[in-house]
């Protein structure tokens, strides 16, 4: 097959607001070969990515993603490969390039995997397609109470662990972040795993994010989520050695293996969550869930938007053991839930897997989210670089 078309779809709500959801916009990218489609998601703003999928050369380490991937064959796993060295080769120095990528690498498994008739945990080698436990990821409520409501409604859903984080948590005092924790874990009853995610909201303050350990300890959160930048390897390093029990998770912000391999092996992480669409996809993410199983980190899919970034996210550790967590969004906009016509649902005993569909295993839903779709033209000296192109299959 040869890759004939790569599109980019950029998609947001009508009012976007100032917090910490990224479901509110959307970028899907549809690739066409050999007779069939498959379809990605990025996890970039909107803008940035159709600017770095058009861009037009700059230099030799300065190409736009498409101008590396249109015309080139697809036959099998290998060819991703290939073509994810090219696009990295080609685009080293547009630092947007990874995102973007990100989403027509996706695709491209998806792809294949349907001109296969195979799962694409299948095509990635995966040996069985495990059981998750997922966590409802959510975020912290303005206040206390609000955070108490939202754990009973996901203690009453059926959730064995839940995550809440961001809002104001970290930018009050050591003592409203206690109160938000202790409603939270009041919410959930004692038998629900707990996790909290700062979002790097200390920077690479030791001292600040320390001094919220004993409130973490004391309603038994299994870790805390990026309480620094991903940058900042020492800062998660000096943490890890402070705390007791809480485990530190980050990754998530990963560009490419290469960075989420020094936080495996120098930030003193129990979790290492990565985001398929940022750091390069499906082949990337499996890159990082080898190491860190080989280093006695367990990985973590980190997803905050649609089932079809969900199940992307999920392939890369398809064949670890049953029972790890995975992040599952429970409060994912509408455009973001309108993506798929098929989610992903979890079983009697509250578990998820992976369809056996090809590819993704996923039907697109695209009238549902026509509504979002965004026009746009890049136009540079009169050229067209890039117009919103017809949505369809």
């Amino acid at each position: 097959m040869i890759i004939e078309s790569v599109d980019v779809f950029a998609f947001a709500l009508p009012h976007v607001r100032d917090i910490g959801d990224g479901s509110q916009d959307m970028v899907l990218v549809r690739v066409r070969a050999g007779g069939h489609t498959g379809w990605g998601e990025c996890e970039a703003a909107p803008l940035p990515t159709l600017a770095t999928m058009v861009a037009p050369m700059s230099h030799s380490a300065c190409h736009g993603v498409l101008d590396s991937v249109l015309g080139h064959p697809l036959d099998d796993v290998a060819d991703i490969a290939r073509l994810s060295r090219r696009v990295a080769e080609r685009g080293l120095d547009l630092l947007q390039t990874p995102h973007a990528w990100s989403g027509v690498e996706i695709a491209l498994w998806d792809l294949l995997g349907k001109a296969r008739s195979e799962p694409a945990w299948v095509l990635r080698g995966a040996a069985a397609n495990n059981a998750r436990r997922p966590y409802a990821s959510q975020l912290f409520g303005d206040d206390p109470q609000t955070t108490l409501e939202r754990a009973r409604g996901v203690a009453a859903a059926g959730f064995r662990a839940a995550k809440f984080g961001w809002g104001p948590y970290g930018r009050g005092s050591v003592a409203e972040d206690a109160e938000q924790v202790a409603a939270a874990r009041e919410g959930l009853g004692p038998q629900i795993d707990l996790l909290v995610d700062a979002g790097t909201v200390w920077d690479d303050d030791v001292d600040a994010a320390a001094a919220r350990l004993p409130a973490l300890e004391r309603a038994g959160v299994v870790w805390l989520e990026e309480p620094f930048v991903g940058g900042a390897v020492w800062a998660y390093a000096a943490l890890a050695r402070r705390s007791n029990r809480v485990r530190l998770a980050g990754g998530e912000g990963a560009h490419n293996a290469h960075v989420a391999r020094q936080l495996i092996d120098h930030g003193g992480l129990g979790f290492v969550q990565i985001d398929t669409g940022r750091i390069g996809g499906i082949g990337a993410a499996s890159q990082v869930a080898g190491y860190a199983s080989s280093r006695g980190v367990t990985f973590v899919n980190h997803t905050f938007t649609s089932h079809l970034a969900l199940a992307a996210s999920l392939v890369p550790y398809a064949d670890h053991p049953a029972g790890l967590l995975c992040e599952f969004p429970v409060s994912a906009s509408p455009l973001a839930e309108g993506v798929t016509r098929t989610p992903l649902t979890l079983d009697r005993e509250g578990m998820l897997r992976l369809p056996d569909g090809p590819g993704l295993g996923l039907d697109l839903d695209l009238d549902a989210v026509r509504p979002y779709l965004q026009e746009v033209e890049i136009v540079v000296n009169g050229q067209c670089l890039y117009r919103t192109p017809e949505l369809a299959q």
